[in-house]
């Protein structure tokens, strides 16, 4: 099992107990929340990274906490997750990202991105991998616009009733779907375990 990865500017990383605090202070941003059901509070926040370890645990890959190398300060998280819930699209795995708003717009997302992908078709051997985000996140968008070659364009548009359980009613999702072989990929990360 992969347990690091590393770019030209950060560390993808195991958990770290330490973490918990500026997971709460990223996952309770509300503009880090903006297009979430809601930002989440510290017990909430700490049941999140509990999943994440779980997931880790059951699959042997999860989301990565992520790092500045330069400074060693802790960013946010990228990687991949095989969603709980029931779509049209699932099941699948998911390529996901959250980082601080003070890191938005340098182009890390993509990075870890970039790199979490590379790891999902190389050592993962995934065929194919998923992300989805609603249409006003351009933000995210863009990075999954970076992830795939240049001539895919969105592979699903979904309109989704959420379960009755949540509070969401429809919400429409934009999908897209690198397959092996297929992303541009930066340099190769490098992998320990």
């Amino acid at each position: 099992m992969i347990s690091e990865l590393f770019t030209a500017r950060l560390h993808l990383r195991s958990w770290r107990d330490s973490d918990r605090a500026p997971v709460a202070a990223l996952n309770a941003d509300p503009r880090v929340s903006e297009f979430l059901p809601t930002p989440l509070d510290a017990q909430a926040s700490d049941a999140f990274l509990d999943r994440i370890e779980c997931h880790w645990r059951e699959n042997g890959f999860g989301l990565f906490a992520v790092e500045a190398l330069d400074i060693a300060q802790f960013l946010g998280y990228i990687g991949l997750v095989v969603p709980a819930f029931v779509a049209p699209f699932t099941p699948c795995v998911e390529i996901g990202w959250r980082l601080a708003a003070s890191h938005w717009g340098m182009g890390l997302a993509t990075e870890g991105a970039r790199a979490v992908m590379h790891h999902a078709f190389a050592a993962l051997r995934l065929s194919e991998v998923l992300s989805w985000t609603v249409p006003a996140n351009a933000r995210s968008r863009r990075v999954m616009e970076k992830l795939v070659c240049p001539t895919i364009r969105p592979t699903i548009l979904i309109t989704q009733r959420c379960r009755p359980a949540t509070p969401c009613g429809r919400m429409s999702y934009i999908a897209y779907a690198p397959r092996a072989g297929e992303p541009r990929l930066a340099r190769r990360p490098q992998f320990r375990s």
